[in-house]
Parts: C-alpha cells; sequence; structure tokens
C-alpha cells in the first residue's frame, strides 16, 4: 500500500491523483493522508507527491466531475479523498458514463456529500453575523460561524464581494478569513467569537422582530433551516421564545387587518413579500440525470409543500427544439412527467400534423410543481405568480445551459414571460420569431394547448387551433432546416 500526503485541499488532491493514474495506481491500494489521519497502515509506504512537474494524464475525465470533486473538497470526511479516486479511477477505466448512474453507490454517496457541502455553504451565507468592533485604526467587524465542513476558503470571495467596504473577520473553529478591503487572508481557527455586542446588533433584533411572520411559524421546519448548533451566534434566536408566545395574538391582528383590505391592495402586499430562488438546490454538473434526481429536493417556493413531485422536464440532452410550457397539471404531478395530461396530448396531435416527431424534442415547464386550488375531490389548476416563476427560473436556465437547444418554443404568457420579460405579449408576437435571444438562437412563442381546451365558443377553438398549428408549422420548417 502507498501512503499518499496531501495537503487537504482539491489542487493538492488532483496532483496525487495525477501521479496515482500515471503509475496505474488502484484506488484499493492507496491510503490518503492529510493530516487528519493519525495512524499509518501497516505495511504502507509513504510517499509525497510532488506539487509540481506532474504531466497531466491523457484521460478523458467529464468537466462535471471537476465541478463536484472541488465542492466535495471541503467536505470534513477523510474519505472523500479515496472516493474521489475511486470514481477518477472508474471514469478512466471503462466506465465513462458512471456519473450518470445516480443508483451507484459511491456516485450516489458522492452527489450526497456535494450537496452536503453546498447546503453548508449556504447556511454560512445565511448566518453569519457581524459584529462592530472600535479600534484605534477604525471601524471593524467580526463574525463567529461553526460550519460542518471545511468550507471557509470557499465563503471567502462570496463575502467580499458582499461587503466589499468593510473590513471584516469571520472566524470558525478550523479557520479564519480576513478582508481588508483589498484583499484575502486566511489563519488558524479559534474556539469562540471575541466579537462584542453593539449598535448593529440592536438593529438587526428590530429588523427580525418586524419581518417575523407569525402566521407561518412551523417549529420543526424552522429548526430545520436553522439547526439549533447555529442558535448561538445567531442573536435573533433570543427573541424566539417571545415571538411564540405572542404568536397567536398577532396572527389575529394580522387575519383583522387583511380582512379590512380592498383586495387589489391584499394583492400588491404579498406580491411585496421577500422571495427566494431554487439557485441554492442546483447542483454543479454537466449531467441531466444529476439535475433531475436534485430538482426532487427543490424547496426554492411554497409550492412543494402541496405538490406530489417536482416534474422536470423530459427528452434528449441533444434536442434541437425546447418547448416550454406554464408548469404541470394534475396528471403531470401524479405521474411526474410533463405534457401526458389532456393538454399534452393535444400537442403531441398537433405536433405529429405539423411533422414535429415529440421524442427529438425536449419538453418543461417554467415552474416544476403543480399550483392549484382544492374543489372537493378536484385539483383545479392555479396560475403561478411572479415570485413562483422567479423561484424557479434557475432550474429553466440549468436545463438549457446543458442541452444547448437551437430553437425555443414558449408555450403561454407564463413561459414566454419567464424567459422575455413581463412585457412580452403572446398575443401580439406569437408565431413571431426572434434570433439570437439570451436563451437560443431560434425563440419563438405561441398559445399553450390548453388554452384550446378552455375555449368554449366552437368557432373561436376552431380558429385559435388553426393558429397554434400555423404557429407550430413556422417552428416544424425551421427545424428541418437545422437538422439537415
Amino acid at each position: 500500500m502507498v501512503e499518499a500526503k496531501i495537503e487537504p485541499t482539491f489542487e493538492a488532491w488532483r496532483t496525487a491523483a495525477r501521479a496515482m493514474l500515471l503509475s496505474d495506481t488502484r484506488p484499493a491500494d492507496i491510503f490518503w493522508n492529510d493530516g487528519s489521519t493519525a495512524t499509518l497502515p501497516l505495511f504502507a509506504t509513504s510517499q509525497l507527491v510532488s506539487q509540481t512537474n506532474v504531466p497531466t494524464p491523457l484521460f478523458t475525465i467529464p468537466r462535471g466531475f471537476l465541478a463536484l470533486a472541488k465542492t466535495l473538497a471541503f467536505h470534513r470526511d477523510i474519505e472523500r479523498w479515496p472516493l474521489l479516486y475511486r470514481i477518477l479511477h472508474r471514469l478512466t477505466h471503462g466506465e465513462p458514463e458512471l456519473l450518470e448512474i445516480v443508483v451507484d453507490d459511491d456516485v450516489y454517496r458522492l452527489l450526497e456529500m456535494e450537496k452536503s457541502v453546498r447546503r453548508d455553504i449556504h447556511k454560512m451565507h445565511a448566518f453569519v453575523r457581524f459584529r462592530k468592533i472600535e479600534q484605534n485604526t477604525g471601524e471593524v467587524y467580526a463574525a463567529f460561524h461553526r460550519p460542518d465542513h471545511l468550507i471557509v476558503p470557499a465563503i471567502g470571495p462570496w463575502f467580499a464581494r458582499r461587503f466589499p467596504v468593510m473590513r471584516w473577520t469571520i472566524f470558525t473553529p478550523d479557520a479564519s478569513v480576513i478582508w481588508n478591503g483589498t484583499g484575502l487572508a486566511y489563519g488558524p481557527g479559534v474556539a469562540s467569537s471575541t466579537a462584542d455586542e453593539d449598535g448593529v446588533e440592536d438593529l438587526w433584533l428590530t429588523y427580525y422582530a418586524n419581518i417575523f411572520n407569525p402566521a407561518r411559524v412551523k417549529i420543526s421546519i424552522m429548526k430545520k433551516e436553522m439547526p439549533v448548533r447555529h442558535w448561538q451566534t445567531l442573536p435573533e434566536t433570543r427573541l424566539i421564545d417571545e415571538l411564540l408566545r405572542d404568536a397567536p395574538a398577532r396572527v389575529e391582528e394580522m387575519m383583522k387587518r387583511t380582512q379590512a383590505l380592498p383586495a387589489s391592495e391584499y394583492k400588491n402586499t404579498a406580491a411585496n413579500a421577500p422571495s427566494h430562488t431554487a439557485a441554492e438546490f442546483i447542483p454543479q454538473t454537466t449531467r441531466l440525470s444529476v439535475l433531475h434526481t436534485a430538482s426532487q429536493d427543490c424547496k426554492g417556493c411554497d409550492l412543494y409543500c402541496h405538490a406530489t413531485q417536482t416534474v422536470f422536464g423530459q427528452g434528449p440532452t441533444d434536442a434541437v427544439a425546447m418547448f416550454v410550457g406554464e408548469q404541470p397539471g394534475d396528471q403531470e404531478d401524479l405521474a411526474g412527467q410533463p405534457f401526458i395530461g389532456p393538454a399534452g396530448q393535444l400537442l403531441d396531435e398537433i405536433l405529429q400534423q405539423v411533422g414535429i416527431n415529440r421524442l427529438q424534442c425536449y419538453v418543461t415547464n417554467a415552474v416544476k410543481h403543480f399550483k392549484f386550488e382544492p374543489r372537493g375531490q378536484r385539483r383545479i389548476h392555479s396560475k403561478p405568480n411572479a415570485r413562483e416563476v422567479n423561484a424557479c427560473r434557475p432550474w429553466l436556465e440549468a436545463e438549457v445551459a446543458l442541452i444547448k437547444p437551437r430553437m425555443m418554443i414558449a408555450l403561454g404568457a407564463t413561459a414566454a414571460q419567464s424567459m422575455m420579460g413581463p412585457q412580452f405579449r403572446v398575443t401580439a408576437s406569437h408565431g413571431k420569431v426572434l434570433e439570437n435571444s439570451r436563451w437560443a438562437p431560434w425563440f419563438m412563442a405561441t398559445i399553450h394547448p390548453s388554452a384550446l381546451l378552455r375555449i368554449p365558443d366552437p368557432k373561436l377553438k376552431a380558429e385559435s387551433r388553426q393558429q397554434f398549428i400555423e404557429d407550430l408549422m413556422v417552428a416544424s420548417v425551421a427545424m428541418r432546416s437545422r437538422t439537415r
């Protein structure tokens, strides 16, 4: 067995892994030591891999693996290094499509560990609270945080971009990072924060107390999203007991105010509420299957609370054309597949009529969860609002980035406006081709097939269907010219 002594960084592991690949060393024959391992296995031969002059092996390595590996390098588990090399060895020794097999034990563990690191980074972005410290040289800010993983090198640049004009230091038990206004410096960790409380923290407590929404309090979810181990460094947690005691009375008061508001004012109030997006749930990957799997855990907006599942896009990864609808319907929500209900069947019928093979197209939706209103035993479609569309847009952007379609066809106003902006009007622009949009070289919008199903007047329905056919005929002609 060979001992590979490395620094606990991705760059050091990559250099060692290259050397091991060149010598055709099997994963089982390597003992990885990044300084956190105390005991060398019996009969192991120590080998310190040079950090320079290691030639790059002549292997093709998926770009997605390198992105995953860079994130996984921040994981605390020493087993990350042998896991990465084991997968790398398999990728370069007869299993080039390994990352697409998400049920493989190694790949599954890789994705779970990478997800854990990304989640930890997100928590640190959310839970770091700076406190002001007066010094002879001026104001500085300090914060203390207890991350699960060794993520300080990963978060430093983000905080530098977020707070460029402040001089600050973030302490963790493992490491610290300092920003002096021009550059970052990293140092050892500390056991606890030396920052004192100040007026900045009082201001934050006042802000938190005012944005606290007692009507949406769920203790189990709150503890899941704001783990108790972080409460010691979060000043707002001191207010939680008091806020929870006052919650019933505050909810009652909110209900009275809401009932007194005109309908238009209530809608404006709801539309201006704070929003989040799905960006934090999207992995760095070049594999559509990995993206699909990750989407099932998306909580970028509240629609996941009631929908059966995330309904991701479907189709070949080399599709020339991508069709984007509004959101999945009732049947799509139950089956987990897009466009299989009545609207999907109508779309299939008309696509066949104009000469487009749906199996060669990628179909998806601007919103990936079914939004509905219960009426008895039925679930009636409800149009997603701008906040929900915006929250889900990162998934659509990720799909487009991987598939790189040459043509985009938006079905309906929600899909078209999610891509082209709120001023876009399908009624005025349907069937018109836009060249070189940010989404694809060729873009067109038309009505959603579900709109045809809802038109009660037979004459108007026939006219609208004919217009839909003519719009898709434009796409069919363009598609044939791009596949020759």
